[in-house]
């Protein structure tokens, strides 16, 4: 991840309080019943409501190291899962006040490659600021290496030939253009969160505020986000829009499938695009209770323009213990405008530097008259 952006989101840390996480490792360690039949709201409909969480340790793609093995042994869990207890042990040693502000990381001995490249702590935040996961992601039980199940590998199945490679943050090259805010991305200036964690489909961004809330009316399906406070509301029973209109997150309709919300997703806008897909994309999520703690996400993409096939994967909501509250992301965001500020000296050295090589003209002195 581009480090201006972490640098630029982490401010809204300071503004939005910590939430409190249920013990994932209960519920987690339980396989659901098969014979769960989820309870019904005043409409009628399987609850879904709540707060959830899909913090894990679980990658959306699957290692290389693990092959065609989409389930981890015993043993493999409980390294995973001990190695972030000395992760956060390491990582909320007091801090020096008076280290300069490209200090190598405190200790490289457990800091994940995603954290060593923020400085070893995510816009200098400390390890208990953040909630990456600290389990790995069980899906009827199972301990799974990837989100991803629909390819023998766990990872994303090849695109078509001439298909377009996927720009990342801000369009690629240097972290984007520094030229103006609107150059800059949607989650930097505080306009929609970072990561994918309103998607659709919807992922765990790695750092922290993974956490949700689902709403059920009798005409829609609402996903409160905590990252940056973002909401989808899913139309029911509805036709998608014909106006070329294309929201933030999509448009997003629903219908109920016996158990299962399923909400399909067209009209995603190109800044939202998912693997560089956007323009013909079709996102379908499946949302099912299949126990009084757990909700089944299942997501599949199809764009026939880059993909052979529709694919996609799985995993499993937890419960939040507690609320959500407001992400002020705007709240201390300096880190924006000292980006921007920072490329406005950048430009005027770089000026600096050309006007005086070899052979430049030296700039006149006192003023419009020349020398004296």
């Amino acid at each position: 991840m581009n480090r201006c952006a972490i640098l630029a989101l982490s401010t809204a840390l300071c503004a939005a309080p910590v939430a409190v996480f249920a013990p994932l490792e209960a519920a987690a360690q339980t396989k659901p019943a098969a014979a769960f039949k989820a309870p019904r709201n005043a409409f009628g409909q399987p609850d879904l409501s709540g707060y959830w969480s899909n913090s894990t340790l679980t990658p959306m793609a699957r290692p290389a190291a693990f092959g065609t093995r989409a389930v981890h042994t015993p043993e493999e869990v409980a390294k995973l899962e001990a190695a972030v207890v000395a992760e956060v042990e390491e990582g909320n040693t007091p801090t020096d006040p008076n280290a300069p502000a490209e200090a190598p990381p405190r200790s490289t001995a457990n800091v994940r490659p995603e954290f060593a490249a923020a400085g070893g702590d995510v816009g200098g935040y400390n390890r208990g600021w953040l909630d990456p996961g600290g389990h790995v992601m069980r899906v009827g039980g199972e301990p799974r290496t990837s989100m991803i199940t629909t390819t023998a590998n766990g990872q994303p199945p090849p695109r078509k030939a001439g298909a377009p490679a996927p720009q990342g943050f801000g369009g690629g090259g240097r972290g984007g253009s520094f030229d103006n805010p609107e150059s800059r991305s949607l989650g930097e200036r505080c306009i929609i969160g970072f990561g994918r964690n309103a998607g659709p489909p919807m992922f765990p961004n790695g750092f922290y505020n993974n956490n949700y809330r689902f709403v059920q009316t009798a005409d829609a399906f609402i996903i409160e986000v905590e990252m940056n406070h973002d909401l989808r509301i899913v139309r029911l029973n509805s036709t998608h829009r014909t106006d070329g209109q294309r929201p933030y997150f999509g448009d997003s309709i629903g219908r109920w499938e016996g158990d299962t919300m399923v909400v399909e997703t067209t009209n995603i806008p190109q800044r939202q695009a998912f693997m560089g897909s956007w323009k013909d994309l079709k996102v379908t999520e499946r949302f099912t209770r299949v126990g009084k703690d757990r909700v089944r996400y299942q997501f599949s993409l199809d764009d026939p323009t880059l993909w052979d096939k529709p694919w996609g994967g799985e995993y499993e909501f937890a419960p939040l213990e507690g609320v959500i509250y407001e992400y002020a992301c705007h709240e201390g965001n300096y880190a924006l405008p000292g980006i921007l500020g920072g490329a406005r000296v950048e430009e005027a050295n770089a000026a600096k530097a050309k006007a005086a090589e070899p052979g430049k003209p030296a700039a006149a002195k006192g003023g419009a008259g020349g020398a004296n």
